[in-house]
């Protein structure tokens, strides 16, 4: 079942990108504690990279074991690998290139100059079948903590408003085609992916992103802020800087 959300403002952006790195990895160790492995879903942007550059100087990151980590990524450009815009490359500048990771658990979505070619479609459809694979039988794992940005419009993902993919639920990643957020192609996890998670936490930063936040945590209409359809089976966070809060009610 879906959660309620839980609003955490912190006072600007530095310190919400390094109480979001803490709580980060506080989640992952508990996962592994758990249940052996965790499955995180990162995402790029601002305030995504600074998150990850805050886990990478850490003291605490050590108390992972990232061997036992499955990073994936809920969205990416359909661009050639290493390419400087796509979200992997940017996670692996950011945090991923310091961790000692086993190769096999770095899931990145297929580049442009991948196996499927130019074809988006082929590539959503092979990480499709990636994750299915570490699933257990489910289409997607259920993901420890899944990171979305969101973007002055609601976007998360590469769900955009008023957007042909919205509405595609048939698989749990989509090739995007026409992004009005460039570059056009992009592929994306549906909401039915995204519904999988068992922690969601959005996080948003800046005065541009308000209306958006106050949308998305009132759940008003999927079609114009998709971030308002998106929630944790288990937890649902808003974390946010107080710019981006200046819009909620109280």
């Amino acid at each position: 079942m879906s959660t309620q959300p839980l609003i955490v403002v912190h006072p600007e952006p530095e310190v919400l990108a390094h109480a979001t790195a803490g709580r980060l990895i506080a989640a992952v160790a508990d996962a592994q504690a758990r249940r052996g492995v965790a499955h995180v879903s990162l995402t790029g942007g601002t305030i995504g990279g600074k998150t990850l550059q805050a886990v990478a100087a850490s003291s605490a990151r050590d108390a992972v074991d990232w061997h036992r980590v499955h990073l994936w990524w809920s969205d990416e450009r359909f661009l050639p690998a290493g390419h400087a815009d796509r979200n992997a490359t940017q996670a692996r500048r950011a945090l991923l290139d310091a961790l000692d990771l086993d190769p096999a658990t770095v899931h990145e979505p297929p580049a442009s100059d991948g196996p499927d070619g130019d074809d988006p479609d082929a590539a959503a459809a092979r990480y499709a079948a990636e994750l299915a694979a570490a699933a257990g039988g489910a289409e997607v794992p259920a993901f420890d903590v899944l990171l979305l940005g969101m973007g002055p419009d609601g976007h998360v993902a590469s769900l955009f408003p008023h957007h042909p993919g919205l509405g595609r639920d048939e698989s749990s990643v989509i090739a995007v085609r026409e992004s009005p957020k460039p570059p056009p192609v992009r592929l994306s996890f549906t909401f039915g992916a995204l519904a999988r998670a068992r922690q969601v936490w959005v996080v948003a930063s800046g005065a541009e992103k308000a209306g958006a936040v106050a949308r998305g945590v009132a759940g008003e209409d999927v079609s114009s802020t998709p971030a308002a359809g998106v929630r944790g089976t288990e937890s649902t966070l808003w974390l946010v800087d107080a710019a981006a809060a200046s819009e909620l009610p109280g």
